[in-house]
């Protein structure tokens, strides 16, 4: 049986999901001999803020006080963001700690990226990327890859150094862009690939010493060098196609960016894994869609998941159940639902009670609804054990 599996067959509460998974970071921690901090969001959650915004440090750094230890983990889970936001995060844990490593379980694209080369150590597994860090500006109400758009200019530049004439196509386009825009683009993509060059020379090659290939000694020139090839790589649009590509430890690997694989450590791997499996659980389950945490304290932000019914609950010190309408998904037969939070709570009139195995089965039409999210949004809204 699968994690996943294994942790969906127990029907765990909200509670009982928070406890495993901090009891998993903990073992990740002791495993690593320092402390961890998490930063997390759900990038399925479109709705919400999900990207690395200004607003992240406040919350970071309030977690990042919790760490003890001059070693630290950073657990990172996120679609990218702003990477001035980045380097200000960067900053915080640098000017504290000697030595980062940064473990990627699931994906950390973009600005995460950008975040993962401040490590001395990243540590990615078999289902682990990260993204290019081609920067994405808007003008004109769209969104520009600036590589696409800087290469696409030169194209343009050179089919008229070599013809003597502009194709009338591009008018339009070059019309709605200014001198100025177009020093943003250069200035956007010059920012992402000069902040990771600083940190892989920096932090990441700091203990590289000899070549592997001649045993020669490695300079500060060589570092800066390679940095600067894996930066301009990462950078390369053409080379990815697609904002949202995945790279993997191959991909990395052969850009001769070394990375460490936790699935060949046993126990590293089942903890992170777990971790991870909790994370998710934690995100799909509920209207959570950040997570800060270390193994002993946690910052979330969530919202009103927009395809779950909301849940009013009764404003007394220790509700004892409550209510909420639900509507079948195929033949759009209301319900009310009743959620009982004490033991032998008699059920209201028109109410149905809440299925012991979370299954909801319409009594219309036999379709079966698995409320779980409801159920543990409600848990983590009023903090008490939904009775089943």
């Amino acid at each position: 049986m699968g994690i996943y599996s294994e942790y969906i067959n127990k029907r765990m509460t909200f509670d009982q999901i928070t406890a495993e998974r901090k009891k998993q970071l903990k073992r990740i921690s002791d495993i690593r001999r320092r402390d961890t901090i998490v930063y997390a969001s759900d990038y399925s959650k479109g709705n919400a803020p999900v990207s690395i915004l200004p607003p992240d440090l406040l919350p970071f750094k309030d977690q990042l006080s919790y760490i003890k230890t001059r070693e630290v983990d950073v657990i990172i889970e996120t679609p990218g963001g702003i990477a001035e936001t980045v380097e200000d995060m960067v900053e915080l844990i640098r000017s504290k700690h000697d030595k980062v490593g940064i473990i990627i379980p699931g994906m950390a694209k973009s600005a995460g990226t950008i975040f993962s080369m401040a490590g001395d150590e990243i540590l990615m597994g078999n289902t682990s990327s990260l993204g290019p860090i081609d920067a994405q500006v808007v003008s004109n109400g769209k969104r520009f890859s600036a590589d696409a758009f800087l290469d696409g200019l030169e194209k343009i530049k050179k089919e008229v150094s070599d013809t003597g004439k502009l194709n009338p196509a591009y008018i339009p386009m070059l019309q709605n862009i200014s001198p100025g825009e177009i020093q943003h683009f250069e200035n956007a993509q010059n920012f992402s690939k000069t902040l990771v060059t600083k940190w892989l020379s920096k932090y990441k090659f700091k203990y590289w010493e000899k070549h592997s290939s001649t045993g020669k000694e490695v300079t500060q020139i060589d570092k800066e060098n390679r940095a600067e090839e894996i930066a301009t790589k990462l950078c390369k649009h053409s080379d990815w196609l697609t904002h949202g590509r995945s790279i993997r430890i191959k991909d990395l690997n052969e850009m001769r960016l070394q990375i460490f694989d936790y699935t060949a450590e046993i126990d590293l791997n089942d903890a992170i894994e777990r971790y991870y499996t909790l994370l998710r659980m934690t995100f799909d389950l509920t209207g959570i869609y950040k997570i800060f945490e270390t193994c002993c304290s946690q910052i979330y932000q969530s919202i009103s998941q927009a395809n779950l019914p909301s849940i009013p609950v009764p404003k007394i010190v220790k509700p004892q159940a409550a209510h909420t309408d639900f509507v079948c998904p195929k033949c759009a037969t209301k319900y009310q639902i009743q959620l009982n939070l004490e033991k032998e709570i008699p059920l209201e009139t028109s109410s149905v009670p809440y299925p012991k195995d979370d299954n909801f089965i319409c009594p219309n039409c036999g379709t079966q609804t698995n409320l779980a999210p409801l159920r543990l949004q409600l848990e983590a809204q009023t903090g008490l054990k939904v009775i089943l």
